[in-house]
């Protein structure tokens, strides 16, 4: 564990898990439930199951695609899905089905994470410059920053790096490089990345030198954590965190704030 920068200047934050949350598979229900209706609408005789088994086989494309730093969007995603269900579509009802996919997230019930608005709003009083560095799965950027202006948070962050905006994922250090320039070139020693994940938020801070906080407090990507949630380590390789956090509460402390 290394100390904190004499003074740091700007922390990024990872979006899902440790600004964000959602219900788990909430918005895949949602997806489910538009397309079920869409089908149903357009007289397309679908058993759940299968429209059930056509999302988990994208979901695993994403995944593979993320984990090999390749973009997959969530148009791609969408797609993918309908070649899955084997089924030939009007084009007016793919695109239906592509719109309702990628929008699912509007109006979705997601909510932040504990104390995190209080936290954000102290750092920023404190004169720390705010940034976020996120992995885009199936929901856009756009749908992401709406949420964070609908709790009143969007305007306190002034740097964004969004994987579907900057064409990589974490721990790539492009995405790392452009949200540092939009917080105006600060050296990364001089930064903190608070995220959840060991093999993306952990790894990539490390790597450009930035001091890594793992966030705890909603999904802990260690092997006690994943033996508790039954969800697999991101990478039982990856390093862990200067810093592992289970309240953002912490951050001004372990930070030297």
């Amino acid at each position: 564990m290394r100390e904190a920068p004499v003074a740091v200047e700007a922390i990024t934050f990872d979006y899902w898990n440790t600004l964000v949350t959602e219900e788990r598979g909430h918005l895949r229900g949602r997806r489910l439930t538009a397309w079920a209706g869409i089908f149903e609408d357009t007289g397309f005789a679908l058993e759940r199951q299968h429209l059930e088994a056509a999302f988990d086989a994208t979901w695993q494309a994403y995944v593979s695609s993320w984990q090999a730093n390749q973009q997959f969007l969530a148009a791609q995603a969408a797609v993918h899905c309908i070649e899955q269900l084997g089924v030939e579509v009007p084009d007016d009802v793919h695109a239906a089905l592509v719109e309702a996919f990628t929008n699912a997230g509007e109006g979705a019930e997601l909510h932040l994470t504990p104390h995190v608005g209080e936290v954000v709003k102290d750092l920023v009083g404190r004169g720390v410059r705010l940034g976020i560095v996120c992995d885009v799965g199936f929901t856009p950027s756009h749908v992401l920053r709406a949420h964070l202006e609908g709790a009143g948070l969007l305007d306190y962050f002034s740097a964004w790096a969004f994987s579907d905006e900057v064409g990589v994922y974490k721990p790539e250090r492009q995405i790392f490089d452009h949200v540092l320039g939009e917080l105006g070139g600060v050296a990364p020693d001089q930064v903190a990345h608070v995220g959840d994940l060991r093999r993306t938020d952990v790894a990539g801070a490390r790597e450009m030198g930035m001091v890594s906080v793992r966030y705890a407090g909603v999904f802990d990507d260690s092997p006690e954590g994943a033996e508790r949630s039954g969800i697999e380590v991101s990478d039982p390789s990856a390093p862990d965190a200067d810093h592992v956090i289970t309240d953002h509460r912490e951050l001004p402390e372990v930070l030297g704030l």
